[in-house]
């Protein structure tokens, strides 16, 4: 006659000590309690399948308690009953949840960065990868891409708003959409859910960098920025900001060695600049002038305006900004972006200088009749010439020459 099996009691499992050797605790139905020397204690269930005898992990004690293993049990006899292996089914489950990490948002998000910001700028590269990380990733970093919809985008999304930040809600929501497109072009997931967003969040109308574009107002700007009385290193900045206009971020990284005294001119490798293509800016004899004095303090460095706590690194990139606000001009006023505004609508307006000799002085994406871009030294020698008649200019208005207003343009 067979041994009848006593079921397992709680106070039997949670009192097996371990012993000299390997044993276990049998509760019936093939489920029973593996006690190892070591302490562990762990559940298994033994079963046939197609004539063979196998071994099931149900998990392990306390984690999964008595009555969760025979819980386990009754799920595992089921799927027997309908001729299903409970082995090959957990193994399937194990993997989809496998497949599921390497999907997650966070990993195609870091895949889709990692592939595209070697053409961005590196300002540009670090925001995105800030935002991902703030408000993105720790919302939805772990959920498989092609299973987020798009409510679940949204009340994300209506977080950052909620903080008072709309703008950054919709360049969230563009950097989202783009690697949900990645994902789609690469097969994981079917469609991108942000499109169906539309008109979901209020409208931000994007302003105008701030700027000062009358030559009335432009030549007390140029006058305080010469009686500034911070930092020389800053100083300089300020003075040469509005004869260069380039980027801020340009300007405070620019290093010696892309200083070309001899060629009068500054090289800006492609890497620092936002086309991502090299560019030249032609030095007018103020500008010289200017940099001729400055390198005589920062010369034997590395950067034209190193940072005051430490010359190994460029200076903020708030500094230019901060001594504006200093010498009376708020936020509202004028930034180290606007002198690029100021010099675009100047030397359309006033000096009416070919709008594309400006633009490509400005960096900006020009192409060609035939649609290429044009390269870094097109129309150089009418540039060099545009560049110092614009200095000269700005030391007229400086020195109180009659001038006439002119409306603001916003310039990138």
């Amino acid at each position: 006659m067979p041994k009848l099996i006593q079921p397992l009691s709680d106070i039997q499992v949670k009192n097996a000590k371990p012993k000299a050797k390997d044993y276990r605790l049998t509760d019936g139905g093939g489920l029973y309690l593996f006690c190892h020397t070591s302490g562990g204690k762990l559940w298994r269930l033994d079963y046939i399948f197609a004539g063979r005898r196998k071994t099931l992990a149900l998990g392990s004690y306390p984690t999964i308690s008595l009555s969760g293993a025979r819980q386990r049990r009754e799920d595992a006899k089921k799927l027997l009953a309908n001729g299903v292996d409970p082995s090959a089914v957990k193994k399937a489950q194990k993997a989809a949840v496998v497949t599921d990490t390497e999907n997650s948002f966070e990993v195609v998000a870091r895949e889709w960065h990692n592939k595209f910001s070697e053409s961005w700028s590196s300002s540009h590269t670090a925001t995105t990868l800030r935002r991902l990380h703030s408000d993105v990733f720790p919302v939805m970093g772990d959920r498989p891409i092609g299973e987020i919809k798009a409510p679940e985008v949204l009340a994300m999304l209506r977080r950052i708003e909620s903080r008072g930040a709309l703008e950054t809600a919709h360049r969230v929501r563009t950097i989202c959409s783009q690697i949900f497109r990645y994902a789609v072009a690469t097969g994981r997931a079917a469609q991108d859910p942000t499109g169906n967003l539309k008109g979901a969040l209020p409208a931000y109308k994007q302003g105008h960098h701030p700027a000062i574009t009358d030559p009335k107002e432009v030549a007390p700007l140029l006058r305080a920025i010469d009686g500034f009385h911070g930092s020389f290193v800053v100083k300089c900045a300020l003075q040469l900001a509005p004869l260069f206009f380039v980027r801020p971020g340009e300007l405070r990284q620019a290093e010696w060695v892309e200083i070309d005294f001899e060629a009068e001119q500054w090289n800006i490798p492609a890497e620092r600049m936002k086309m991502k293509q090299p560019h030249i800016v032609p030095l007018s004899h103020q500008s010289i002038a200017i940099l001729m004095e400055l390198h005589v303090l920062t010369g034997r460095g590395r950067y034209l305006f190193p940072c005051h706590r430490s010359i190994s690194r460029p200076m903020s990139n708030n500094a230019i900004n901060a001594a504006l606000r200093r010498m009376g001009y708020d936020k509202d006023t004028m930034t180290g972006h606007g002198f690029r505004a100021m010099a675009r609508t100047i030397l359309d307006e006033v000096l009416q200088v070919r709008p594309d000799y400006i633009e490509h002085q400005l960096a900006h994406a020009v192409k060609d009749p035939n649609g290429r871009a044009y390269n870094r030294t097109a129309h150089l020698a009418e540039r060099r010439k545009m560049m110092q008649e614009w200095s000269n200019y700005l030391c007229s208005l400086k020195n109180g020459a009659v001038v006439l207003p002119f409306k603001q343009v916003d310039v990138a």
